[in-house]
């Protein structure tokens, strides 16, 4: 009995260090993308305003509002590891938002038609208490097939994307518009860079294969 009260002071001392992991996102599909690590944590919102300055360049944009998002969350929780990710459609140089109604996910889409478009996707792992601060950026290039009108209204007619930057869900029907997808991480145009989220978290001391 004695030694198994010690065991268990040695692993509640364990259990004391380790910090609490926190996704700062709303999103189900980055729930879905942490989950297949086998980490405990749990999902908060951020609620922040994701506002996008014309002069920034979009990685610098991608990057600062990944680590908005964790801080806010890092400040309410300081000595949790708190995970911030965000993501920046740019096409030809130009932004593409979120396109909240239709018609403007119906012109993305053409515009986007036969051509690259470029998701950049920042990463941010905050601890504040101790600290800890490290921050990824990915490069997914997508190819688009030629899309008719009717496709186009079709797919929109199956799919939800208007809270979606480029106004298409990679992990849902959007991959049927495709004709080409280059990148280092495949889980990244979903929204969460798995493989820098790893190598973030194995430098912020979680044991991770």
């Amino acid at each position: 009995m004695r030694s198994l009260r010690r065991r268990r002071r040695r692993l509640c001392a364990c259990d004391a260090v380790a910090p609490e992991l926190i996704l700062a996102s709303s999103s189900p599909h980055r729930r879905a993308l942490l989950e297949r690590l086998g980490l405990p944590f749990r999902a908060l919102a951020p609620d922040i305003e994701e506002f996008a300055d014309p002069s920034e360049d979009p990685a610098a944009t991608a990057r600062r509002l990944a680590e908005e998002k964790a801080r806010v969350i890092a400040e309410r929780h300081p000595r949790a590891l708190v995970i911030g990710s965000d993501q920046i459609a740019e096409l030809d140089g130009r932004r593409l938002g979120k396109p909240g109604t239709r018609e403007r996910a119906a012109a993305q889409l053409a515009a986007m038609s036969g051509r690259s478009v470029r998701f950049l996707t920042g990463l941010c792992v905050l601890r504040l208490e101790p600290h800890f601060h490290a921050t990824a950026l990915d490069r997914t290039e997508v190819r688009m097939r030629p899309l008719e009108a009717a496709e186009i209204e079709r797919y929109l007619d199956r799919e939800a994307v208007l809270d979606c930057a480029g106004s298409f869900r990679s992990e849902g029907l959007g991959i049927c518009l495709f004709e080409e997808v280059r990148c280092l991480d495949p889980s990244a145009l979903i929204g969460l860079p798995l493989i820098a989220l790893c190598r973030l978290l194995r430098e912020a001391g979680i044991p991770l294969p």
